[in-house]
């Protein structure tokens, strides 16, 4: 997405009119709710055009920066530094999610009886619950064919073409290079292509909100704001303190970073999806100086490894719904829920829903919380999917910054000037290979 440009009239500030839009979206949801639920198209177009052109982008730059990184050795350095800061900061989020849902107790004096809840609505959440387990996320990172990973969209299938063609290149040499070259084209190209796309974001915004407030209603929040209350309080505590701990170690501001991507956030809340915001915010990375090898691989990689706001929102999910059912979880019980949330939580894209069935999956491995009372959640989980992807998006900017500083790409002077006023793509976009 574009620089800022001072000079434009605030209804043309493309935040602006998406914020617009989601305002509009609410009052036409609460007002006429079925003229609501009539416009969800609008949102489901607009995703699909997003989703579109994810796949060639990641390709693109992935490719791109790997094989004009020159070396190996550093592609595994940053992948390793990935792993290691996804999983220490995902971890931290499960523990401050169990931590505030045991201090506020949310779900204390709901006194729901499992056997009265529809189990059959919790049942197609279980099912795709189930393609979760280890073995089969290991054998799905391999696409049918070269080209079914852009067919099917799956992010980490992408990113497994994207490295070995990648790696393809750079065994090539010079008779690589003109390959390269044409990479670098076609992600300009592809980025042109997402210029025009996201200019319909005030209208897919619209049509998403007026659905989700038309289908469910304000109403149906009810007894279910404590742990909504509760949940967007930790979302947003996590990322003013921990990942603002975080961005200040690493020489910048987080309310400075929130500013600048701004577009993407007010994009995520309309959509409810991270997803629709991953091609601006690989640009947007790349403009503050981060390499295309190391916005390459953060990104797309922690859209499956890195989901800060999926994991809070699992951990005070399972002892919501325990507490709601008068579940006993002690802490043995709650430990086991963390070791198994670490793992049910790898692999779950920023797609809208993706953290419930996550959650289903682990609710289905831990015994004692009734799986049937995620039926509890139905209700209120496109407005907690919003936070979710928020969160999993800042997140993922700030890893990246972080990464980034630690691999020396980016001066701490150069990346705060770049934060006020973002430099344009050179190339393919920008940043070192």
């Amino acid at each position: 997405m574009t620089a800022p440009d001072s000079k434009k009239p605030w209804y043309r500030i493309l935040y602006v009119q998406v914020l617009l839009a989601v305002a509009a979206g609410i009052l036409v949801g609460c007002f006429y709710p079925d003229f609501g639920k009539a416009l969800k198209p609008l949102g489901d177009a607009f995703i699909k055009l997003i989703k579109l052109i994810i796949a060639p982008i990641i390709f693109c730059t992935v490719v791109h920066g790997i094989a004009s990184m020159g070396s190996l050795k550093k592609l595994g350095r940053i992948g390793g530094k990935s792993l290691l800061y996804f999983e220490v900061v995902s971890t931290l989020a499960l523990f401050i999610g169990l931590l505030v849902v045991n201090i506020m107790k949310p779900g204390v004096g709901f006194n729901i009886d499992p056997a009265t809840l529809d189990p059959s609505i919790s049942q197609g959440y279980l099912q795709k619950a189930q393609a979760l387990s280890t073995t089969d996320f290991l054998l799905n990172l391999i696409p049918q064919t070269f080209v079914g990973a852009f067919v099917s969209g799956d992010l980490l299938q992408v990113l497994l073409v994207s490295l070995l063609t990648a790696l393809a290149l750079s065994a090539m040499g010079t008779k690589g290079e003109p390959l390269l070259r044409g990479v670098a084209y076609a992600s300009q190209l592809f980025f042109a292509v997402l210029h025009l796309i996201v200019k319909a974001a005030p209208i897919g915004a619209f049509g998403a909100m007026a659905f989700t407030v038309g289908s469910y209603g304000l109403a149906s929040l009810n007894r279910l704001l404590a742990l909504m209350a509760s949940f967007y309080m930790t979302a947003g505590l996590f990322v003013v303190v921990v990942l603002g701990l975080i961005a200040w170690a690493s020489g910048f501001s987080i309310f400075r970073f929130l500013a600048y991507i701004k577009e993407e956030i007010f994009l995520v809340l309309g959509t409810s999806s991270s997803e629709t915001a991953l091609p601006g915010m690989i640009e947007k990375m790349k403009r503050l100086g981060c390499s295309d090898s190391t916005v390459g691989l953060v990104i797309p990689t922690g859209y499956s490894f890195n989901l800060d706001g999926t994991n809070i929102y699992m951990a005070m999910a399972a002892v919501f719904l325990a507490q709601a059912t008068n579940t006993p979880l002690d802490l043995r019980h709650q430990l086991s829920l963390l070791l198994v949330a670490m793992i049910t939580s790898k692999g779950a894209s920023g797609v809208t829903g993706a953290g419930f069935v996550t959650l289903a999956a682990t609710l289905a491995v831990v015994p004692g919380v009734p799986v049937a009372s995620l039926a509890l959640l139905v209700g209120i989980d496109r407005f907690m999917s919003e936070c979710r992807a928020i969160t999993n998006l800042i997140g993922n900017g700030v890893a990246t910054v972080v990464i980034s500083r630690w691999e020396k790409e980016v001066s701490k002077a150069t990346l705060n000037a770049n934060l006020r006023q973002p430099q344009p793509l050179i190339g393919s976009g920008g940043g070192k290979g």
